[in-house]
């Protein structure tokens, strides 16, 4: 089991032995062997990692592939069947879910993952099939 805490505040003892709160906005504890999951988009992979302990980053990595575009930006210029047609040709199906959340809204995960290649491990990939988010027009 991987319990994966984002927008979490944690106590966290710093190098010279002082002890502070670490508020992990957009972020994910990566301390040393401790396992966590790095999703991308609806439709894009995500990865199973180890957290290497680095001390220069609070013992944190990202949450996510993050945001690229703000929601309004995306539902501004991301289309439904541009959306759907991404998730189609990944062999993803989308239960509920608004296009301020379509995957063309966030980095690429790939890219992400190689930018803090110091903070963890990949020790697993893999790829969305059916994706369950909020209804848009409920808002649940």
């Amino acid at each position: 089991m991987v319990d994966n805490h984002h927008n979490f505040a944690w106590q966290y003892k710093l190098p010279d032995g002082k002890n502070v709160i670490v508020h992990r906005k957009g972020a994910t504890p990566a301390g040393k062997g401790m396992l966590g999951v790095i999703p991308g988009s609806m439709g894009d992979a995500g990865y199973v990692v180890r957290g290497r302990g680095s001390a220069d980053s609070l013992d944190s990595a990202s949450h996510g592939a993050g945001r690229m575009m703000s929601r309004k930006a995306a539902l501004d210029s991301i289309s439904k069947s541009r959306r759907d047609d991404y998730l189609k040709e990944r062999g993803v199906t989308l239960l509920g879910g608004g296009l301020d959340e379509s995957p063309q809204a966030y980095k690429p995960i790939d890219q992400v993952m190689q930018a803090q290649s110091d903070l963890v491990d990949i020790i697993g990939k893999f790829s969305p099939r059916i994706v369950r988010m909020a209804d848009e027009a409920r808002n649940i």
